[in-house]
């Protein structure tokens, strides 16, 4: 396998539309990176730069030490799984998973022992002798997979490949691409546009937006250590709450005033927030950091229920205060209703804490505490 480096890469379209602007990102032999964001943030055009599928404006894409720019897609030694796909089907499984091997003048015995392997590891070997129309979505998307696996690549590209299956398809699916790369010790890239796809298949991941890197860690430093509050709205479901607050400084110390409630930070929190007095911020804080309470003692947030979404093992509860709505992990032995007061118990040392303008993290990320 290879390591992959992205060096300053910048994709400027016609009319001077910039959709990625000069990214750096590194991706170790036999690591899984996922690359995530919303729609047009540039990660399927990174993805494509580096699958030479798009043309570089600027940087290097070096693979396996050999700047790769001016190299053909063919020649890269990569293969890459799209979204649709995209079998040929006129041709049984066998022949989709054997042609490139063909194109590539591979002999029948190395063709036949590639692809019966790859059959093999996906479970696949039934469907050989099927044509693509006779296979459900998951079954076609392991055809591609395997059409990827018998070239033996130095690093494979995923582009939203499992965008197209279902619910329950996309979870059976996501287990069988870790398993996969587990199994292959590959170097593998992954785009999603799906959070939890990204938490849970990645190794490292990077966050997209606007063509820019927003962050890149594990997935828990950056669910535990947004950088900003792009990356703490994004990474997590459900989402994390947002709250507006205004910051005064009194003589017993920091407090952080809504309107309607008024909280206090956790002490290790305060000192970071002492220049924020008589200014404005945003705390963000986690649904499961925001705990219903029965009984609540101070601090609190006073509010009324807006939606229930029971889920079986939790429900979701958001609810309104004058000025916010939030949403929180409740047990499922609660029974509320739409129009009922309640009160929320924050818990402080978990909150994190935004500017205004910049929108960064006002507490510096290597300063917070994980759970």
């Amino acid at each position: 396998m290879a390591k992959v480096l992205i060096k300053d890469v910048t994709k400027i379209y016609e009319g001077n539309v910039t959709a990625v602007n000069k990214v750096n990102i590194v991706v170790e032999d036999k690591e899984f990176v996922v690359f995530v964001g919303p729609s047009g943030c540039g990660k399927s055009t990174t993805l494509r730069m580096i699958a030479g599928l798009e043309e570089i404006s600027g940087g290097e894409v070096i693979i396996d030490d050999v700047v790769v720019n001016d190299i053909p897609p063919k020649d890269r030694n990569i293969a890459m799984v799209f979204q649709n796909y995209a079998l040929y089907p006129h041709m049984t499984v066998y022949e989709n998973m054997a042609f490139g091997l063909k194109i590539r003048k591979f002999s029948k015995t190395e063709i036949e022992q590639r692809v019966r392997e790859a059959a093999r590891i996906l479970d696949i070997e039934s469907y050989l002798n099927r044509k693509p129309k006779a296979l459900s979505g998951g079954q076609r998307q392991r055809v591609a997979l395997g059409r990827a696996i018998v070239r033996n690549p130095k690093v494979f590209l995923f582009d939203e490949p499992l965008s197209n299956l279902d619910a329950k398809l996309r979870v059976q699916m996501r287990a069988e691409i870790i398993e996969l790369h587990n199994r292959l010790q590959a170097t593998m890239i992954y785009v999603t546009h799906d959070q939890v796809e990204a938490m849970t298949m990645g190794d490292k991941i990077v966050v997209m937006k606007d063509g820019l890197i927003q962050q890149i860690g594990s997935p828990l430093h950056l669910y535990n250590n947004p950088a900003n509050r792009f990356v703490a709205g994004f990474i997590g479901s459900p989402p994390m709450n947002f709250i507006n607050l205004q910051v005064t400084k009194g003589p017993k110390g920091i407090v952080l005033d809504e309107g309607s409630f008024q909280l206090v930070p956790a002490p290790e929190h305060a000192k970071y927030l002492e220049s924020y007095a008589g200014k404005s911020l945003t705390m963000g804080i986690r649904p499961e950091d925001l705990h219903y309470a029965e009984q609540a003692t101070a601090p609190r947030i006073k509010a009324k229920v807006s939606v229930v979404e029971p889920l079986g093992a939790e429900i979701h509860l958001w609810a309104r205060t004058q000025n916010n709505q939030f949403i929180s992990r409740v047990g499922p032995q609660h029974i509320l209703r739409i129009g009922q007061e309640v009160s929320f118990e924050p818990v402080m040392e978990q909150a994190r804490y935004f500017d205004m303008e910049t929108e960064l993290s006002i507490i510096p990320v290597g300063q917070v505490e994980a759970k």
